[in-house]
C-alpha cells in the first residue's frame, strides 16, 4: 500500500503489547476495523468500545468512502451488521446526501435487515417512548423504499419475527410505493398481519412440536419422516442445512436422503451462491465430527468438497511460486468471533492459512507463538488441516514471536516470494533480544530483495508492526475468502482501497 505521509514520525506508534507499531491512515484503520468486527468483544476491545472507535474514524473519512465500504463490506466480505451500522451513523454525518439512501439500498440483502436497520436506528438516535421511531431521517427512508421493492412474500414472510421493530411497524413508517397490483396485495398483507405462512424447516418443526404423540417412538418416527420431507422439498438454505447437520444427522434420515444432503453441500453452485464465511464450514465440521452415525465420514467429506470450491478464487501459485504461510495462535487470538460462536480468531487464520496452502504448490506451512514450528500439511484436507493445528497449538506457546518466521528465512537462508501471516497484528518479542520484526524483515530483504510481505489483519487493531507503505509490505484485512481477490489484485497494482473506491453506489 502506498500512502503519502508528510512526516515519519507522525506515523509511529505502540501495540497493545507496547511494541514499537505504525499508524495507518483513517481510511486503512477504519476498513481493518470494520471488516473485522461483527460488534462483539474482541481481545483488545468491548463491542462498545469498537463501536465508537468506528464512529471516530468515520468522521475522520470522506462520507463517499464510508458509504462504499458499506457496500463492500456487505456484498463482498459478506458481513451484516457492521454495514447497517454504517448506513445509520452515515446518515448523521451526510444529512440530506443522496448517498445515504443509496447506500442503505445496496446494503440491505435481506428482508429481515429492513427492521434491523430501524432497530438500531432508534438505538443510535437515543429514540424512546411509544414512537421510537417518528422524524425518521429523508435518506434513510428512500433507501427503505428500494428495499421494500426488493423482495416476494415469502422473503418477507420468512423473516416477519415478533422483534423490538416489526415488519408491519416498519412498512406503516416507511411508506413504500408499490410497483404494480401484485405488490400492493403484499403490503396490504403485511399490514394486515395475514402474510402466508413460509414453508421453513423452523416453521416445519415447529408445528411438529406441538402435535401430541401417542409414544416416544411416534414422535421420533415423525421428526425423521419430517426431515427427510424437507430435504426433499429443497427449501432449506445452505446456511440452514450447514446448522442443522447434527440434527439431521441424529434423526436418523435414510442414506438416499444424506446423500442429497451431501450432493447440495458439495455443489460448485450452491457453495459459492450461499456466501459463507469459510469459518462456517469450520463450525459445521466441527459439530457432527464426533457423531457416531454411519453418515458422518460422507458429511464430512462433503464439507471438505464445499471449501475446495470456495478456493478455487485463489490464483497466482503454481510451482514457480514459492510461499511461507504462518499462522498466528497466541493468546490475543483465542478470542471467539462473537458471543455465540465457538470459532476463535486463530480459527479464522488457520482456515484462511490452510485455504490459501491448498492453493499452493511450493508452500511451506505452521505456526507462532513463542517459538516458530513448520507443520506441513496435505493440500486436500483443509477442514481436518484447521483441527490438526487446532490440537497443537500449545506446542509453540502463546506470545506473538512472529519475527522467528523470518528469522527462520534468514538462518537457513531460504530465499522466497511470498510470506503470509494470517494474525492480529499485535507482535512483538517476548525474548527482548532485540529482533523486531521490522528489523529482520529488513535483513531479510538485503537476502532477497524480490520477496514480499502479506500481513492478513484478522483483528482491526489499527497499527502495524512495519511500514505498510514500503512496496513489498502489503496489508489487508477481514474473515472472508474474498481476500484472496485482493490478494491477487495486489500483484496487479491494485490494494483494498482501490476495490472499495471502485464500487459503484
Amino acid at each position: 500500500m502506498k500512502f503519502n505521509f508528510l512526516n515519519k514520525q507522525k506515523n509511529r506508534a505502540v501495540n497493545h503489547q507496547n511494541a514499537k507499531a505504525y499508524k495507518m491512515t483513517p481510511e486503512m484503520e477504519l476498513y481493518t476495523a470494520v471488516v473485522t468486527t461483527g460488534l462483539n468483544d474482541t481481545y483488545y476491545d468491548s463491542g462498545n468500545e469498537r463501536l465508537q472507535r468506528i464512529k471516530q474514524l468515520m468522521a475522520k473519512c470522506d462520507p463517499e468512502f464510508v458509504a462504499r465500504l458499506a457496500v463492500y463490506a456487505r456484498t463482498q466480505m459478506n458481513l451484516r451488521s457492521v454495514p447497517l451500522m454504517l448506513s445509520v451513523e452515515l446518515a448523521k454525518k451526510a444529512t440530506g446526501n443522496s448517498i445515504v439512501s443509496k447506500t442503505v439500498g445496496n446494503v440491505i440483502q435481506r428482508a429481515d435487515e429492513i427492521t434491523e436497520l430501524l432497530a438500531y436506528y432508534q438505538t443510535a438516535n437515543g429514540r424512546t417512548g411509544t414512537k421510537k421511531l417518528n422524524r425518521l431521517s429523508k435518506q434513510v427512508q428512500r433507501g427503505l423504499v428500494v428495499s421494500f421493492n426488493k423482495f416476494d412474500e415469502y422473503q418477507f414472510s420468512k423473516y416477519n419475527r415478533k422483534t423490538d421493530v416489526q415488519l408491519r411497524d416498519a412498512l406503516f413508517l416507511v411508506h413504500p410505493k408499490a410497483k404494480d397490483e401484485s405488490q400492493q396485495l403484499l403490503f396490504d398483507k403485511i399490514a394486515g398481519n395475514t402474510l402466508a405462512t413460509p414453508y421453513t424447516w423452523e416453521t416445519e418443526l415447529s408445528a411438529l412440536g406441538r402435535q401430541k404423540f401417542a409414544s416416544a417412538a411416534d414422535k421420533t418416527s415423525a421428526i425423521t419422516a419430517k426431515w427427510e420431507e424437507l430435504i426433499l422439498s429443497k427449501k432449506i438454505g445452505y446456511m440452514a442445512m450447514m446448522r442443522n447437520l447434527r440434527n439431521i444427522l441424529e434423526a436418523n434420515v435414510s442414506g438416499a436422503h444424506i446423500g442429497m444432503v451431501c450432493d447440495y453441500l458439495s455443489n460448485e453452485k450452491a457453495v459459492m451462491g450461499s456466501r459463507q464465511l469459510p469459518f462456517r464450514f469450520l463450525s459445521a465440521y466441527r459439530e457432527v465430527k464426533n457423531l457416531t452415525s454411519g453418515y458422518t465420514t460422507a458429511v464430512l467429506s462433503a464439507l471438505e468438497d464445499a471449501v475446495m470450491h470456495s478456493a478455487k478464487n485463489i490464483k497466482g501459485f503454481g510451482y514457480s511460486t514459492s510461499v511461507v504461510i504462518a499462522c498466528d495462535v497466541s493468546g490475543s487470538m483465542q478470542k471467539t468471533v462473537s458471543a455465540k460462536s465457538t470459532v476463535q480468531l486463530y480459527d479464522v487464520g488457520l482456515m484462511l492459512g490452510m485455504l490459501l496452502q491448498s492453493q499452493c504448490k511450493n508452500v511451506v506451512s505452521g505456526m507462532f507463538g513463542d517459538t516458530w514450528k513448520i507443520i506441513n500439511m496435505p493440500a486436500r484436507n483443509v477442514l481436518a488441516n484447521v483441527m490438526e493445528y487446532h490440537k497443537r497449538e500449545g506446542e509453540v506457546g502463546y506470545s506473538t514471536n512472529g519475527y522467528l518466521v523470518i528469522d527462520d528465512l534468514i538462518k537457513r537462508k531460504v530465499v522466497i516470494d511470498k510470506v503470509m501471516l494470517f494474525t492480529d497484528v499485535q507482535l512483538w518479542n517476548s525474548n527482548f533480544n532485540m529482533h523486531s520484526f521490522e528489523g529482520r524483515w529488513k535483513r531479510y530483504k538485503a537476502m532477497a530483495p524480490n520477496a514480499k510481505l502479506y500481513l492478513f489483519d484478522l483483528g482491526g487493531h489499527g497499527t502495524t508492526p512495519l511500514d505498510i507503505r514500503r512496496d513489498d509490505v502489503h496489508l489487508i484485512a477481514g474473515w472472508s475468502d474474498k481476500i484472496f481477490e485482493i490478494l491477487h489484485s495486489l500483484d496487479e497494482a491494485g490494494d483494498a482501497l482501490a476495490r472499495i473506491n471502485a464500487i459503484e453506489l
